[in-house]
């Protein structure tokens, strides 16, 4: 069976973040339980003129060779944060990164599973064998509304991660088969309009609980047994905030009959933990997460190795689960850190909080706006510093709806 996988990856985050803990402590949030629980550090913050379209160019533009550009046949955009109802992001995607006009592109949408859904479609494309040589640039970009409520504002965020899928898995090899998987109709969390992110915590935490177990079941059904801590060096866990995979870590170890405290903590320390750590930095990234954790695994991990095997579990509301398993690569860990991901986090703006209220505040009025230009005039020097120069795709403006976007 032909090898499928991640041949490249990189994350563009934008150029700004607030400090989650004093948001929390703003929103009159238990101190302690935000950091022991929900593990959040800070969150990016994405102006008014960045959207779904600049944070897919640039998180892709930089990744792609020309060779690479000539190569791609298949373009996925994953978001529940589109600029439009009909026209997809993944055109514009297809104009700024210059790619081939031979080219499949369109948008895909499922809440939080929806890169799973077109990594994967990507990966069963190139292995049908049909276009040898050709390769598949996917990438999955998100960013939140007002969270829930505004008291939740703390754990929202936003990125893009892009990645070219192709039949030279450098960073990652994807098992397609077996993967477990299970689906359900539950309205958790969902945003019914282009303004609004609503939902309960409680059933979305369940649900996602619900299909944790189903699909890991289905998973250890195909396989025909599963040693869960021998078989996987490491673990990855949807990640809508942090802490989640602290439970859902404690949620499968207690189907193995671990119920010691002390035991799956020391478990997670050993098997989850290194994978929050950029997800700590960010906030939430929706679709994103599971690759964010997967770049923060090869980033940080003192034992993984080439050949070692991950199992990732996926989750989008509304729902549907995926368990499914992946190899690290030769030379993965040295082309990753290599990135310098730690450098582009530290790069980002730290806003006061009024200044984080602005740029939401700005954001959030020019949606579904027929008409406006974004103002720099509150942040003139940190947009000269951040991006004049740095040949980063940012809005320009709109008229009459259409979006007119430049470089930086």
């Amino acid at each position: 069976m032909q090898r499928v996988g991640i041949e490249k990856i990189n994350l563009y985050s934008g150029r700004f973040c607030a400090d989650a803990l004093e948001l929390a402590n703003l929103q009159g949030k238990d101190l302690d339980y935000v950091s022991k629980q929900v593990k959040v550090k800070t969150r990016s913050v994405i102006p008014a003129y960045e959207d779904t379209v600049t944070l897919s160019v640039n998180a892709a533009k930089r990744l792609l060779s020309p060779e690479d550009a000539r190569d791609i046949e298949l373009l996925i955009v994953a978001t529940e944060s589109a600029v439009d109802f009909g026209k997809p992001v993944s055109t514009w995607v297809h104009r700024y990164c210059n790619l081939p006009p031979n080219c499949r592109s369109f948008e895909l949408k499922h809440a939080c599973y929806g890169l799973t859904a077109a990594v994967k479609t990507a990966a069963m494309w190139l292995q049908g064998g049909l276009t040898p040589g050709k390769k598949a640039l996917v990438i999955g970009c998100d960013y939140s509304r007002p969270h829930l409520d505004d008291r939740d504002n703390f754990i929202g965020g936003g990125a893009a991660i892009a990645m070219l899928i192709s039949t030279d898995p450098k960073v990652f090899e994807i098992d397609l088969h077996p993967a477990g998987f299970w689906t359900d109709e539950i309205s958790d969390t969902f945003r019914p309009t282009a303004r609004v992110e609503i939902g309960d915590n409680q059933t979305s935490l369940y649900s996602y609980l619900d299909a944790l177990e189903a699909s890991y079941t289905h998973y250890e059904k195909l396989v025909g047994g599963v040693d869960y801590d021998k078989d996987f060096q490491k673990h990855i866990y949807h990640t809508p905030f942090p802490g989640m995979p602290l439970q859902a870590h404690r949620t499968l170890l207690s189907l193995f009959d671990v119920n010691d405290s002390k035991i799956y903590e020391e478990n997670y320390q050993k098997k989850v933990q290194e994978g929050i750590y950029f997800a700590q930095q960010v906030g939430s990234t929706y679709g994103s997460s599971t690759f964010l954790c997967l770049l923060s695994l090869l980033h940080h991990a003192q034992d993984l190795h080439a050949g070692d095997r991950i199992s990732i579990f996926a989750y989008g509301s509304g729902c549907q689960g995926e368990f499914y398993r992946g190899t690290v690569s030769p030379g993965a860990i040295e082309y990753i850190r290599s990135l310098d991901i730690d450098r582009h986090l530290q790069e980002r703006l730290p806003l006061s909080l009024m200044e984080y209220e602005l740029l939401e505040y700005a954001r959030e009025k020019y949606i579904d706006a027929p008409d406006y230009q974004p103002k720099r005039d509150s942040f003139q020097e940190a947009y000269d510093k951040l991006y004049a120069g740095q040949e980063l795709l940012v809005l320009k403006q709109v008229k009459n709806y259409y979006r007119q976007y430049e470089w930086s």
